[in-house]
């Protein structure tokens, strides 16, 4: 998987002038970082679109622009033409649904994600967060709808099903949302994989047919985090 397409460079540039602009400037940074107590109280909506686009460092920012990369043309070709994807029947009128899917599946992904932060967080004034993770994972988990078979390098070094990677990502980033670990935006990364998830389903609904198992095994970590906030909620 990987490639690059116009799509693909455009939503890279951004992140990367975007971010750099943010690296060198604190003021424009904290203006547009995802924050709770902006959000909630100061009513800064914008801050759950444009917080996707700013990056804490240069590796957070390489390591999702890569990620995007290698799953960006499998998720446009799905788009594109779900049904004849092993036959390369595309015409430009298909490419151009592919494209407009894939950058609606992105920044929904990043916006979904980021609206879970805010329900799971919305007590907590101090919490903030940046990152593309959201729209990288609902781009990553709309492959794995499609092309659950297709191995997924886990760190690089061992090649896992898609599927597999998909339940064990999704079960790590609830425990890690339960438990506040580490300094990662884990339901926000649970709000865009569930994004990229509808997103494919949807927009080709046979493919829970074709995929069924893959995709019921994955609802799994999803299903206890609904658990989870139903609890909280009970409190």
């Amino acid at each position: 998987m990987g490639g690059f397409s116009l799509i693909t460079i455009l939503i890279i540039g951004l992140n990367v002038i975007i971010s750099w602009k943010g690296f060198n400037d604190y003021s424009f940074f904290d203006k547009y970082k995802f924050q709770i107590g902006s959000i909630v109280h100061n009513k800064e909506y914008y801050r759950i679109l444009s917080s996707g686009f700013l990056h804490v460092d240069v590796t957070h920012l390489i390591f999702n622009m890569l990620t995007l990369y290698f799953f960006a043309d499998p998720v446009i070709a799905f788009f594109a033409s779900p049904q004849g994807f092993l036959f390369g029947d595309f015409s430009q009128t298909k490419m151009n649904v592919g494209y407009g899917m894939f950058l609606l599946t992105y920044l929904a992904a990043i916006i979904g994600g980021n609206l879970l932060s805010l329900l799971i967080h919305k007590k907590d004034n101090w919490y903030s967060a940046v990152g593309a993770s959201g729209g990288v994972t609902g781009i990553l988990f709309a492959a794995i709808a499609a092309f659950p078979q297709q191995e997924i390098g886990l760190y690089f070094i061992i090649d896992i099903p898609a599927w597999i990677f998909g339940i064990l990502y999704l079960g790590y980033s609830v425990y890690g949302m339960k438990t506040n670990l580490g300094n990662i935006g884990h339901s926000a990364h649970i709000g865009g994989a569930i994004v990229g998830l509808l997103s494919a389903i949807l927009f080709y609904p046979a493919i829970l047919q074709i995929n069924t198992y893959y995709i019921l095994g994955m609802m799994i970590p999803l299903i206890i985090l609904l658990i989870i906030i139903l609890k909280e909620h009970r409190k």
